[in-house]
Order: structure tokens, then C-alpha cells, then sequence
């Protein structure tokens, strides 16, 4: 049986209303945790040093995803520039906290999406895409055959990655309850301390625990095809830090008991002390092998039953 993409089971007009709510969020902006309140729409920027118009810093087909999401002919990734959080170790700092890239209108990143799903990538990844939930409905109007956009049948038929940090506000969210495929947030700390030192986010933990019980609501546990392809729901990144800093056991014990014991996780062991990470003496080594081995067995123990274990 084919696989249809949530977004074109919505009925007639309804990304259309959906865009159009989201851009109204935009005039005191609250579509991510941080709901800095700023007008968006009137050219003024928050914390995202994002306007009116996303900013796209690359796309391409990318083979470093997951296994379900990579194939093999790719994730069709598009990577926005800047980013909600202020990681201080972060590995994309290039793009997540510079204005590296380009600022385009609904229609071109349409396009994108669609040059993509002719290179022939599995699913169309948004990453970083919180701080551009409105512009990305106003784009996917136009590029879904069911939406009264330009491309008609030729439209985008592609399953729709939602590739973020975590830091999600409830009200974009439900944004885009029936319009998001797969889910994909990172799970970054357990405790609020940690978060504000090195994201600059001290509600991290509440808010992204909140937003790990809606995004399950809306899709589930990750489906995959006969292929092993993910056609729908959760999957979870976990990057493991130093001396425990993320709080890997609080992290873990949440996700089988109060999400699902299915939920597809990917433990990261790829952590390095990239951007200012040289600034924390606590965050400036690579993890040990042992750390590593550590945080498998507390998967295992907490009987997370779905784990990928590769970089």
C-alpha cells in the first residue's frame, strides 16, 4: 500500500489556514519556547535573529541521518540558519549561531523541497525548524497537491521531518498536529542548571519534556516500511556529554516510562568540544568509551527497547 503523507490527508485549504494562523503568531512571536513577543512580521528580531523570512543555509541529500531516514538515496535535508538555543558546544555553530545563508520567500523554499523529491530523497528533513514553523506551512501550501498551490499533481509527496533541538513551544505544535511525519527532537538535559549554563535555556527540561508528550500524541512510535524506511512517528537523538552532564539516566528513565518503551532513540557518541566549549573545563574532552558503554546499559535497564547505537 502506499505510504500518503499526513499533510495531504489535511482537507481543502487547511495549510492554507494554518500558514496564515502561524504568520499572525508572528506580529508577537511565541512559536518557540522562548515567545520573545517581538514583531517578526514588522522586520524585528528575537533571540533567533530571525524576520518575516526563513533563512536557508544549505540543502542537499544527505547519507549522514539515521538509517530509517538515510536509505539510500538520502534525507533530503534543508538546514536553516540560526537556531532557538545557545548551545556552547555546538558542532553546527557555523550555521545555528551565525547569519551564514540566504533569506527566501515561501515560494523558493517550495521549490527546494521539490528539487529534492526529484533527486529522489526518502523524506524532506527540516532542520533547525522552530524558530520557522510559519514560514515552512506558507511554503508546504504551496508545494502540496492538495493545497491550491502551483504544482498541481506534480506536488510534494514526500514524508516531512521535524529535526530539532527540542526546545518547542505547545502552540507551534499544534501548528502542525496533521501536517509532520516523523518527529525527530533532541533530548539535550535533564536538569535545569546544566541547561542555562550551556544552552541558555533554564526551562530546557520542562519544555522539552512537554513537547516529547505532544509530538508522541500526534504520531506515535516510529513506523517503518518493509524497506526499513520511517514512514511515521518519534525518534529520539540523546547526545551524551562529559562527567554526565546531560543527565543521561533522568533522560532515559523519562522516555520508557512516561513516553514509550518503543521509542526509537539514537544514542550520539560523536560529542567534541566544538565553538566555546574550551570555555567549561567540564565540557573540554571527548566521552570515554566507558561513558558510552555506561549509557547503553541505562538504556537497556530502563528497558528502551529500540536502539541505535551508531554515530
Amino acid at each position: 500500500m502506499e505510504f500518503i503523507p499526513a499533510y495531504l490527508k489535511l482537507s481543502s485549504g487547511e495549510l492554507e489556514r494554518r500558514a496564515a494562523e502561524a504568520f499572525e503568531h508572528l506580529s508577537c512571536c511565541d512559536l518557540c519556547a522562548r515567545e520573545c513577543k517581538v514583531d517578526r512580521r514588522a522586520g524585528k528580531m528575537g533571540v533567533c535573529r530571525t524576520g518575516l523570512r526563513a533563512k536557508v543555509s544549505s540543502y542537499n541529500p544527505h547519507l549522514g541521518e539515521e538509517d530509517p531516514l538515510r536509505g539510500w538515496r538520502g534525507s533530503g535535508t534543508i538546514f536553516f540558519t540560526r537556531c532557538n538555543l545557545r548551545c556552547q558546544y555546538c558542532q553546527n555553530h557555523d550555521i545555528s549561531q551565525t547569519d551564514a545563508g540566504r533569506e527566501v520567500e515561501a515560494q523558493e523554499l517550495a521549490a527546494i523541497m521539490l528539487e529534492l523529491q526529484a533527486y529522489g530523497c526518502h523524506n524532506i528533513n527540516f532542520v533547525s525548524p522552530s524558530h520557522v514553523v510559519a514560514q515552512i506551512l506558507a511554503a508546504l501550501a504551496l508545494a502540496a497537491p492538495s493545497s491550491r498551490g502551483p504544482y498541481g499533481r506534480a506536488g510534494l509527496r514526500l514524508p516531512l521531518v521535524y529535526n530539532t533541538g527540542g526546545y518547542d513551544s505547545i502552540s507551534a505544535l499544534k501548528l502542525l498536529d496533521g501536517v509532520i511525519d516523523i518527529y525527530m527532537p533532541d533530548m539535550k538535559y535533564a536538569h535545569s542548571d546544566h541547561s542555562s549554563r550551556y544552552s541558555v535555556a533554564r526551562d530546557y527540561p520542562r519544555v522539552n519534556q512537554a513537547a516529547m508528550r505532544e509530538m508522541h500524541r500526534q504520531v506515535g512510535d516510529l513506523q517503518v516500511d518493509e524497506n526499513g524506511l520511517a514512514q511515521r512517528g518519534l525518534l529520539v537523538r540523546h547526545l551524551i556529554l562529559p562527567n554526565n552532564l546531560a543527565g543521561t539516566a533522568e533522560i532515559l528513565r523519562f522516555l520508557a516510562e512516561e513516553i514509550s518503551p518503543n521509542t526509537y532513540l539514537n544514542l550520539m557518541d560523536q560529542y567534541r568540544p566544538a565553538y566555546k566549549a574550551r570555555l567549561f573545563p567540564e565540557l573540554n574532552r571527548l566521552i570515554t568509551a566507558r561513558e558510552y558503554q555506561a549509557a547503553i546499559q541505562m538504556a537497556r535497564k530502563a528497558g528502551l527497547r529500540r536502539l541505535d547505537q551508531k554515530r
